[in-house]
């Protein structure tokens, strides 16, 4: 039930972010914006997105998962309310600042919510429901939202995604509470990676809170942050600016543009639950993490950043549409696979302030990619001109990042510096004769 609720939260989550791109095309004629003060007012979702990700992850110790994901589907629906009463520039800005903040800590705080539910072992699964309500949430948003734009103009679209947080809100407020893993030990699992009944020996005691400094320098974590950098700047892109390249340099209707939209959301889904169970059986079977989750989250982004580098060189429209639909759903693998290697050398009483950092650093690409489009395209001497360098930097940034994270993320050998490894067993009756 809590699994549900939280896939839930995080679709309305990416709604709330993916209304702004939908409506972007009636915005900017009845604003008469220029790409550039677009790409403005899509980047000031992010001005405290990352800030507030980093203040929540350092309270999530204090304070309930209950109560913090309570205050921020509540803060977005109050963020859709400036500009259902003034259809301005201040006010969408306003909006997406607010939005920006109370959605800042989102992921990370839903995942470490989750988290309490299930113990290490058996976190792949979940943690790829929960970051597939981002892929839900542009699946189903899609052709609702742009059905409501075109049928009843676009405030109509932010005026239902308000409802809708309350709603949930309520709904999280009578039934959501924290779960058994959220303890200051580990708890003793079974060979299925279930909890067992009774500590048994070998099992080490949580090793107590470690410094900061430390935590975040290890491979695994820069790793980790840097490959979800890759794919946030992919994830700002489509949010932003993919309905409007859909529309605009593919000339697609409003319908057809969202149908390609929710292929590519699907895509995404398919991929995140067909992996994540995959990379959960190695686990048990003992493959390393370092192949199983760090490997495999780096090489997602590295062949989107191929495929976003591609999108603009080729002519075919079927090519492209196939280059598009990988660029643009391939690098959602990173998102829960980073949650899993960073929790792995994270003590769990530090974990919720981790998943902050990680969030914070790795979405900073919410505040540069939709601005950088917006001024590659009014700078350039067309249209096609600018989506050609927009892609090609996007490109190099997410094969840069994932090519880093590929080399960097080993999780046993930095929890072992770290002194997070479980002890060895005690020798029985026979190995000690």
């Amino acid at each position: 039930m809590i699994a549900a609720l939280i896939v839930t939260f995080m679709l309305i989550n990416y709604a709330d972010k993916a209304v702004l791109g939908l409506a972007a095309v009636p915005i900017m004629d009845e604003l008469q914006l220029s790409n550039s003060a677009y790409g403005l007012i899509a980047s000031s979702f992010a001005v405290l997105f990352s800030l507030s990700g980093f203040l929540a992850g350092f309270f999530s110790s204090r304070i309930s998962s209950r109560v913090m994901l309570f205050v921020m589907a509540l803060l977005w629906a109050v963020a859709q309310v400036p500009v259902l009463l003034v259809a301005s520039v201040p006010a969408l800005v306003a909006g997406r600042v607010l939005l920006g903040a109370a959605e800042g800590p989102a992921t990370p705080m839903s995942m470490h919510a989750l988290y309490k539910w299930f113990p290490e072992g058996r976190r792949g699964l979940p943690s790829a429901l929960q970051i597939s309500g981002a892929a839900l949430g542009t699946l189903i948003a899609a052709p609702v939202l742009t059905g409501l734009i075109t049928g009843f103009g676009w405030r109509s679209a932010f005026a239902a995604l308000a409802v809708t947080s309350v709603v949930w809100s309520l709904v999280w407020w009578k039934l959501g509470h924290d779960g058994p893993y959220d303890q200051s030990t580990v708890p003793e699992r079974d060979a299925q990676g279930d909890p067992a009944p009774r500590p048994e020996a070998g099992v080490r005691a949580e090793t107590g809170r470690l410094p900061y400094r430390k935590l975040l320098t290890t491979g695994t974590m820069l790793g980790s942050m840097v490959g979800a950098f890759g794919g946030s700047w992919a994830n700002a892109l489509s949010q932003a600016w993919l309905p409007t390249y859909l529309r605009t340099e593919l000339g697609m209707a409003p319908g057809r543009a969202a149908t390609m939209i929710s292929v590519v959301a699907g895509l995404g889904f398919v991929l995140l639950l067909a992996v994540s169970p995959v990379v959960d059986a190695l686990n048990r079977r003992g493959v390393s993490m370092r192949w199983s989750s760090g490997a495999l989250q780096g090489a997602a982004v590295t062949v989107a950043g191929l495929a976003m580098a591609a999108v603009p060189l080729v002519d075919a429209r079927g090519a492209t549409l196939v280059l598009v639909a990988v660029a643009f759903s391939v690098f959602a693998l990173v998102f829960p696979l980073h949650y899993v290697t960073a929790a792995a050398v994270v003590p769990p009483s530090q974990r919720g302030a981790v998943f902050g950092i990680v969030a914070g650093t790795g979405t900073l690409p919410i505040l540069i990619a939709p601005y950088l489009t917006g001024h590659f395209l009014d700078a350039a001497s067309s249209r096609s001109a600018g989506y050609l360098h927009a892609f090609l930097a996007s490109g190099a940034v997410m094969l840069v990042c994932g090519i880093f994270a590929m080399v960097t993320v080993r999780p046993e050998r930095d929890a072992r510096r770290l002194g997070l490894t479980p002890a060895a067993p005690a020798p029985t009756q026979a190995t000690a004769h």
